[in-house]
């Protein structure tokens, strides 16, 4: 007799075996670069802004650092957490590393531009816009942990007292907002460790609160 087993039907790309997922390529987190450059650049600029260091013509040293660790390497950390779908991070490391690629060209190629007696101003004011964002990057922090609230606190205010300082032309305000300023590289740089040893040790090495 004619055999009756029928055919097996060909497989449609319904019932084709699903091929396995491609696991996620893990990406380093680029939050302790962009903290570490962000904190480096700022405390050596504010041992000048607090009067620690009282030769102004050693604070050419500052320039590079703006330019190529605080600017590049945190503009560069910004993309990377743009890549890892993180608003708050570009928003801050964008933005704070085009702020001190801006610093270094003013520095060098505006402030000599300007009329001696007016150029605190344009620097006060400088500052002043800078604040503005800070002080609303501040409120969106506060969902952050407690260093990060710290963190952009304390840079909002070393904006605040730097600008009062140039516009006010106070010595006191300006020393003030250079003190805050070492506070707060000390605060980022705090921040930046506790991320790094986190990820290297595997475990809580610095609480971040």
């Amino acid at each position: 007799m004619p055999s009756t087993t029928l055919p097996a039907p060909a497989p449609t790309a319904q019932q084709a075996p699903a091929s396995p997922a491609t696991a996620p390529q893990a990406r380093a987190n680029p939050g302790p670069l962009g903290l570490a450059a962000f904190a480096l650049t700022t405390f050596v600029l504010s041992l000048f802004n607090s009067g620690l260091i009282s030769n102004a013509a050693l604070s050419a040293v500052v320039l590079p650092l703006a330019l190529f660790y605080g600017g590049l390497a945190q503009f560069v950390a910004g993309v990377m957490e743009f890549r890892r779908g993180n608003t708050f991070g570009t928003t801050a490391f964008v933005s704070y590393g085009a702020f001190w690629m801006s610093f270094a060209g003013y520095v060098k190629f505006v402030v000599p531009t300007l009329p001696a007696d007016q150029a605190h101003v344009a620097t006060g004011w400088f500052l002043v816009a800078w604040f503005i964002f800070t002080a609303y990057m501040s409120i969106a922090a506060m969902k952050l942990d407690v260093a990060h609230r710290v963190l952009f606190v304390s840079l909002a205010l070393t904006f605040l007292f730097l600008a009062l300082g140039d516009l006010a032309q106070s010595t006191a305000l300006g020393h003030t907002g250079g003190f805050l300023g070492l506070f707060t590289a000390g605060v980022a740089w705090y921040v930046s460790f506790a991320v790094v040893a986190k990820e290297t040790w595997g475990r809580e090495v610095a609480p971040l609160g």
